[in-house]
Order: structure tokens, then sequence, then C-alpha cells
């Protein structure tokens, strides 16, 4: 695909992050500090994502690994992360049926945060 096309598809792709952002946080104005940072955010993750779809696609394709063993680390990758995340965060574990959480411990790591 020519640059130009792109760029376009990748501007179009982005322009979702609104769309995230009042999912998020409703209605603001474009100058709303916090939905800019939302939004801005947002095209990150999206940009990322299609970045990284493009690049394993790619790989793939390429054979530098295959599919099964990008599925395969992509889940030992997962749980590390989660697992870092309960280290990061006390008091809360990912688990197959939503957030569990240990309320004293909870309470301990979140008493800075906002309200």
């Amino acid at each position: 695909m020519e640059l130009n096309l792109v760029r376009g598809a990748l501007e179009r792709l982005t322009k979702w992050r609104s769309v995230f952002a009042g999912w998020q946080l409703g209605t603001r104005s474009d100058t709303d500090p916090e939905a800019q940072a939302v939004r801005d955010h947002r095209e990150v993750t999206i940009l990322l994502r299609a970045e990284f779809n493009a690049l394993a696609a790619l790989l793939v394709e390429k054979g530098v690994f295959t599919e099964e063993e990008f599925t395969a680390q992509l889940g030992d990758e997962a749980e590390l992360l989660s697992q870092a995340y309960a280290r990061k965060f006390p008091g809360y574990e990912a688990t197959d049926y939503g957030m569990q959480v240990d309320v004293h411990t909870a309470a301990k790591t979140t008493k800075d945060w906002r309200p």
C-alpha cells in the first residue's frame, strides 16, 4: 500500500479516539484537558494495536514463528503481566471471574488515590 494511503488509513483509524473518550468520560468539549488526555492515550493504544498486528502478521508470514508459538508466548506474557500488576497493586488479583479484592490490603494500596 502506498505511503499516502497508509497515512490516510491510520488517520481514519485514529478518529475512533473520540468515540472511546466519549465512552469513558461522557460528552466533553474539545478543550477539556481530561478528554484531551484520554483521546491522546486512546490514539496511541489504537496505533500500537495496528502496528503490532501488522508486525506479528509479517513475522508469521515470513516464518520467523508460527501462530501457535505466538499464541503460546502471548498467554505466557499475559500471565506474567497479570502477576506483575498484582505485585504493583497489593490486594488486587485478576481471576477468571473478575477482580478479586482483599479489602483490607486494597485499602492500604488505594489510600492516596483520588476520590
